[in-house]
């Protein structure tokens, strides 16, 4: 099948991140039906509200010419989750957000494809600041989060567009402070 959205392909150590393909729906299918997976990101969805959420991602790349990757194991090509730069109608600032099938927990593959997000957002986008969305109760993103780099600095907002809104804490860092780290983080993935 044919690519979705065009773009650059990123490449870490042990992945892959490409533009979103409609091979990529059955993963995406499973992320957003798994509860735990799912419970920061907007909660189940059906199979439609499902599609409806990937074609956003998709247009997402049309309208802006970046957004979440798809990623894949570099070793077998499976779709493994979601990264990326995005920045949504009303959302705080652009942000580098993520999203990983529950089996894949635990592997350090979203600090890995998070860090190649974060250099691609900071050297290809020209962005100043990178902010991550993250729910109060997301201990695992947050860790992922410190693993980049980024802190909490006490803002919250409201994500507009998911259901009746996610409360979340914004959490960030700037060119500046990637660039004093850079090396380190891109070196622990």
């Amino acid at each position: 099948m044919s690519a979705l959205a065009e773009g650059p392909v990123l490449e870490t150590e042990r992945l892959i991140l490409r533009p979103p393909e409609e091979r990529d729906l059955p993963g995406f299918y499973a992320l957003m039906r798994d509860p735990v997976a799912a419970e920061h990101i907007g909660g189940v969805m059906d199979e439609a509200q499902t599609w409806r959420s990937f074609c956003a991602l998709v247009g997402h790349w049309r309208l802006r010419g970046y957004g979440f990757f798809s990623v894949e194991e570099r070793r077998t090509g499976a779709w493994i989750g979601r990264i990326g730069p995005w920045f949504p109608h009303l959302w705080p600032a652009p942000e580098v957000g993520w999203s990983i099938l529950r089996e894949h927990w635990g592997k350090g593959y979203a600090p890995e494809a998070g860090a190649a997000c974060v250099d691609y957002a900071f050297d290809t986008l020209g962005w100043d600041r990178v902010i991550h969305c993250i729910a109060p109760a997301n201990a695992n993103s947050k860790a992922v989060a410190r693993k980049l780099g980024s802190r909490f600095d006490g803002e919250h907002a409201t994500l507009a567009g998911l259901g009746p809104g996610i409360e979340v804490e914004i959490w960030g860092q700037d060119r500046a402070d990637w660039n004093a780290r850079r090396s380190r983080v891109l070196r622990a993935g």
